[in-house]
């Protein structure tokens, strides 16, 4: 146990702490912690030459060095996922490889990750052309995910919020009543399977067109919001699949750019999107409200830092006068670093101030928010 405690101990504080450590009875690190411990050193330690020799990790616009791409593979197969994407975000910032990542073999060792998809859309008008393709699969691993994680739960809140009086003959498993489904069902509880076996299934009826939203989603695509924009498009794109929901897709710097065409695929969506550049949100806003017809069946989702380059008293007068015709009006703040909220204070505390819901959201938490606001309940953080 002492031995396990002083190795992990010599993998953290590296090579230097082996003579210190040897005092304490010594360390003799494994066949497998030495792999570890020179993949670690290649990124963690600053006197490390990595120039000198062609085993370390450097960056240039040569070709691809084959010691990245065995590095990659080799921490992918020491450490554990969340490690290995911190890991490999540190070797970009550290040693300079984000010419490198754009390598198609080496993509194709990179960890899907949120921060690296966040990264590679702001460097992806760089990216060599036999590269695009490499990109383009590696995000649409990350949308898959996110995806995967919210499309089944955003279709149900929707879809009951929309429906939640009114039943249907016609099954649809996206329509599926649970709640009532299984209240129903209770009496056909089976004890030795220990689950209900139902007789009957309730679904919600479909929307008609009386009981159809719009819905406007302005994205802010300044540099702060990289992985917002990702978790933002492919919400979008869900919204614009459903036959019950108009959705309009814009987006905006200092100049403003309507992607709904675009919204019926998440990864087309953001390589359609240049992210950086200034904030123009009150310009934006303006642009939004041509798309409001019945303001009381409009949800209008602001996604944003509220960094405002613009016109901050507009900005607050447009979003009150909106929310006070009858709009649904929501401001989800930027998140970065894996959900940490950032945003310009003073702004959000204004936005606030007018009974406007304003906070960061989680992207899991998105299915809930979006079921509150179609049911016209309280939205809150």
């Amino acid at each position: 146990m002492i031995t396990q405690k002083l190795n992990r101990w010599r993998l953290i504080l590296g090579a230097e702490s082996q003579k210190r450590l040897d005092g304490f009875g010594g360390t003799e690190l494994s066949q497998e912690e030495l792999l570890m411990d020179n993949a670690l050193n290649a990124i963690y330690n600053d006197s490390n030459d990595t120039s000198s020799n062609g085993g370390g990790l450097t960056a240039g616009n040569g070709k691809s060095n084959p010691s990245i791409v065995k590095w990659l593979g080799d921490i992918r197969s020491l450490f554990d996922k969340e490690l290995v994407v911190i890991i490999q975000n540190d070797a970009i910032e550290r040693k300079g490889l984000k010419q490198l990542m754009f390598e198609p073999e080496i993509l194709e060792q990179m960890e899907p990750d949120i921060n690296l998809a966040s990264a590679i859309m702001m460097l992806k008008d760089n990216i060599p052309k036999r590269s695009k393709e490499s990109v383009r699969v590696f995000i649409s691993k990350i949308v898959e995910a996110i995806n995967k994680m919210l499309e089944n739960d955003i279709r149900q809140s929707v879809v009951a919020a929309l429906n939640k009086r009114n039943h249907s003959p016609i099954p649809s498993a996206s329509a599926l009543d649970f709640k009532y489904t299984i209240n129903r069902n209770l009496k056909n509880y089976n004890t030795d399977l220990q689950t209900i076996i139902p007789e009957r299934f309730w679904f919600f009826d479909r929307a008609s067109k009386t009981n159809s939203r719009t819905v406007i989603v302005d994205i802010d695509k300044s540099g702060s919001m990289g992985e917002s924009v990702i978790y933002s498009s492919v919400m979008s794109c869900i919204l614009a699949s459903m036959n019950s929901v108009k959705t309009h897709v814009v987006t905006f710097d200092t100049e403003i750019a309507d992607m709904t065409e675009l919204s019926d695929d998440p990864v087309d969506l953001l390589f359609g999107i240049n992210l950086g550049g200034g904030t123009d949100i009150n310009k934006s806003v303006t642009y939004c409200r041509q798309f409001i017809e019945s303001p009381s069946k409009t949800l209008f989702f602001l996604i944003s830092d509220l960094c405002e380059g613009g016109n901050r008293a507009g900005l607050l007068r447009q979003i009150e006068e909106m929310k006070e015709s009858g709009v649904t009006v929501i401001c989800l703040l930027a998140i970065a670093d894996g959900g940490s909220p950032y945003y310009d204070t003073n702004i959000a505390q204004k936005v606030a101030a007018l009974d406007i819901p304003c906070f960061a959201c989680m992207p899991e938490k998105l299915p809930e928010l979006l079921g509150c606001a179609f049911r016209g309940e309280a939205v809150k953080a």
